[in-house]
């Protein structure tokens, strides 16, 4: 990540998703929609930035198969991650916090589960998602 890239982004918690899926595709507009302030910043799983992200963190850079929200230095994946990220957008998604007291086995069973079928169910793209230009700043 280049010095004006790290700048750029400092302070806003970084949601890496899978750039080719559709699933993940329309989880970013998603969140973008319902993220007024631009709180939350974005990259590709597939990207250099991230796999740098991703080595920091001690995560596997091979596996696009998680969702991964880095938020005050912490790594979060699947259904934590998830989570932690509806709690900080507006009203009423910080509700679905609450679902972090089920046990982690079985919200990551169930996120897994999605994971695994997402291509089938969703369909993926050879290239990841290009942002538009009112929201670009918003993407490492």
């Amino acid at each position: 990540m280049t010095a004006n890239q790290t700048d750029q982004h400092e302070g806003h918690p970084i949601v890496l998703v899978d750039g080719v899926c559709h699933f993940c595709q329309g989880l970013t507009k998603w969140i973008i929609k319902r993220d007024p302030e631009g709180k939350y910043h974005f990259a590709s799983l597939q990207s250099d930035v991230a796999k740098q992200l991703l080595e920091k963190g001690n995560l596997s850079t091979d596996s696009m198969d998680t969702f991964v929200l880095i938020e005050d230095g912490k790594y979060y994946t699947r259904s934590t991650a998830a989570l932690r990220l509806a709690k900080g957008l507006k009203f009423p998604y910080p509700l679905l916090y609450v679902l972090i007291i089920v046990p982690k086995f079985i919200r990551n069973a169930i996120y897994n589960m999605v994971a695994r079928n997402r291509y089938r169910w969703f369909g993926q793209d050879e290239v990841c998602m290009l942002p538009t230009p009112d929201i670009k700043d918003r993407f490492l």
